[in-house]
C-alpha cells in the first residue's frame, strides 16, 4: 500500500470532481444492487425450528423463544469462544466492539440481538466485563445450537475432514468459526430459521472495516501473513 499512497496521482479540483462523480454512478449502482440482494435475502424460504435449545445467561436458563423478548425477529452473532479457552476470539472481539448500543435501535424495528458462544456463562460474563460490553451474550454450552448452525465443529467431524461450513464441505483446523443467524417467531410462537451467513459474509456487521474501506490505504492487509493479523483485543494494543 506504500506505493499507492506515496505515488498517487494528484489532479486539479475540476478533474478530481469529474472522476469522483463518475465513481458515484458506480456507487449508486452498487447501492441498488445491494438493495435488490437484501430483498432476495428476505424472500428466501424459511425452515421451522423444532429442536428445543436452552441457553445460560444473566437471567438464568432461557429458551430460544425467550431470546426474542417482545420482538418477532432475532439476530444471533455466533461468537468464537470454546469452553476450554480463557478468552473470546480476538477477531470476534473486533466485531463485538461494534455491538454496544445497537440493541436499543434494533428493538425499535422489532429485532432482538444477542451473541452466543459455547464457553460456560461464567467465562463469558468475565470476558464481557473485561471488554466493557453491554450487549446480551449467552452460553450454548449445554446444547447443540452452535453445532447445528455451522459455527462449531465436533472433533470427529474435523478428523474426518468433512466439516460443513459456509455451505460447503471443507477441512477445518479450529473447532469454532464466526457467523450470524436470523430467526422469526410467528404469533403462535413457532420459530423459523430465515438466514445464516459465515466467513466474509459477516463483513457488513463490522463498522470499523466499513470505515477503513473509505480510507486511502483501505484495510491495508495485503502484506500481512493472514487477513486480520494486525487485530488485537482493544485492551491489548501496544499504543
Amino acid at each position: 500500500m506504500t506505493d499507492v499512497v506515496e505515488n498517487h496521482k494528484v489532479v486539479s479540483h475540476q478533474q478530481w470532481l469529474a472522476e469522483r462523480t463518475a465513481l458515484l454512478a458506480k456507487e449508486k449502482e452498487l447501492t441498488r444492487l445491494r438493495d435488490e440482494l437484501s430483498q432476495q435475502r428476505r424472500e428466501l424460504p424459511w425452515e421451522r425450528v423444532d429442536k428445543e435449545y436452552v441457553f445460560d445467561g444473566s437471567q438464568g436458563p432461557q429458551t430460544l423463544a425467550d431470546l426474542f423478548g417482545k420482538c418477532s425477529q432475532l439476530i444471533v452473532y455466533h461468537f468464537m469462544f470454546a469452553p476450554d479457552w480463557d478468552a473470546g476470539c480476538k477477531h470476534c472481539s473486533f466485531w463485538a466492539d461494534n455491538f454496544n448500543g445497537i440493541d436499543v435501535h434494533l428493538k425499535h424495528r422489532d429485532v432482538s440481538f444477542v451473541a452466543i458462544s459455547r464457553a460456560p456463562f461464567s467465562k463469558i460474563e468475565a470476558y464481557k466485563k473485561r471488554m466493557g460490553w453491554s450487549f446480551t451474550w449467552l452460553s450454548s454450552f449445554r446444547n447443540d445450537f452452535n453445532y447445528d448452525y455451522q459455527a462449531s465443529f465436533r472433533p470427529e467431524e474435523m478428523a474426518a475432514g468433512a466439516v460443513f461450513y459456509n455451505y460447503t464441505k471443507q477441512t477445518m483446523d479450529i473447532a469454532e468459526r464466526e457467523g450470524v443467524s436470523v430467526f422469526y417467531k410467528d404469533p403462535r410462537g413457532t420459530i423459523f430459521h430465515t438466514y445464516s451467513s459465515h466467513a466474509r459474509g459477516i463483513d457488513m456487521l463490522n463498522c470499523a472495516y466499513n470505515y477503513l474501506d473509505l480510507a486511502p490505504k483501505g484495510r491495508d492487509e495485503d502484506d500481512l501473513n493472514f487477513t486480520q493479523a494486525w487485530v488485537s483485543r482493544h485492551d491489548e494494543y501496544k499504543d
